[in-house]
């Protein structure tokens, strides 16, 4: 199949941008990567009326570190980029991990981190990447510039916080500790697919070898990309060890609350969402390990 007739449009600048969607209304859409709404669209899912292409923007793009250690990475930066940038495997390295879990590379040539935002999919690595990492996502619209914390961000099945003609302009995370244990785990019917279910952790040791700050984060197990409170509880202020971590993955069996699809049943996802916490703990553990490197 193929979309129906639509306006495109190219603009140089946010200023163009902002200005065109103004014009075009409800109808109108942003076009990143093009990765979901191009499918969507020849599937007739979707038929805007008119497309505004933010690949001619170049304030959209780059990957920079600030005076305070915080990771910006433009909202129109492509996912392969983010799997190959050696600025973004040193401050943050939970999220240069995850990029190449993300589809195939064709497609990750193509799509933005921004977009994929956007987009939602509660199956996707990006966002729970950045709710795992409490990033912040900045956006600009008819009401002016904004940030979003990611835990606001997400509402449900491909539905965000971003208001009638905004855009993502850029995601900001916050400084990583070159010390952090972390690990990405997800499971997938085939390369490429979507998670059935995955998990994000990391956790900082202090002094005494104590954990004083954790983060469990899950995709593919409800509507939007979902933190796991009682298992991160469950960490806070123990010594790290395999007694501690299969605590933690009992309590994020007993948390999560997936739903069933064709993919796999919520019983499933649920046992193997417990596999995946204990597994991603032992990883990230490893990583404080002398010697170390991968």
């Amino acid at each position: 199949m193929k979309p129906p007739k639509f306006d495109y449009f190219a603009p140089d600048s946010i200023e163009s941008a902002l200005t065109l969607i103004a014009e075009h209304g409800d109808d109108a859409r942003y076009l990143a990567g093009g990765q979901s709404l191009v499918p969507m669209m020849n599937f007739r899912v979707a038929a805007p009326s008119a497309l505004i292409d933010l690949n001619g923007i170049a304030t959209l793009r780059g990957i920079k570190v600030d005076k305070n250690s915080r990771l910006h990475i433009g909202a129109m930066t492509r996912t392969r980029e983010i799997e190959m940038d050696s600025t973004i495997a040193t401050a943050n390295p939970l999220l240069h991990a995850a990029a190449p879990h993300i589809a195939h590379i064709q497609i990750r040539n193509r799509g933005t981190i921004g977009g994929s935002l956007a987009h939602a999919d509660p199956a996707a690595e990006m966002p729970g990447i950045v709710l795992a990492c409490n990033a912040e996502i900045n956006s600009i619209g008819p009401a002016g510039p904004r940030s979003i914390a990611a835990g606001d961000f997400f509402e449900g099945i491909y539905s965000t916080a971003l208001q009638d003609g905004e855009m993502i302009t850029e995601i900001v995370f916050p400084p990583w500790p070159a010390a952090r244990c972390w690990a990405f785990q997800e499971i997938s019917r085939r390369e490429g697919d979507f998670a059935m279910i995955g998990i994000a952790a990391w956790f900082d040791l202090n002094e005494t070898g104590e954990i004083s700050a954790a983060s469990l984060t899950a995709i593919g197990a409800g509507d939007t990309p979902l933190r796991l409170p009682a298992a991160e509880e469950i960490l806070s202020g123990q010594p790290p060890g395999d007694v501690l971590f299969a605590e933690a993955a009992q309590a994020a069996v007993n948390e999560l609350d997936p739903g069933s699809d064709l993919h796999a049943s919520a019983e499933y996802r649920r046992e193997v969402g417990g596999v995946l916490v204990e597994r991603a703990l032992k990883t990230a553990l490893q990583r404080e390990a002398p010697g170390y490197t991968a």
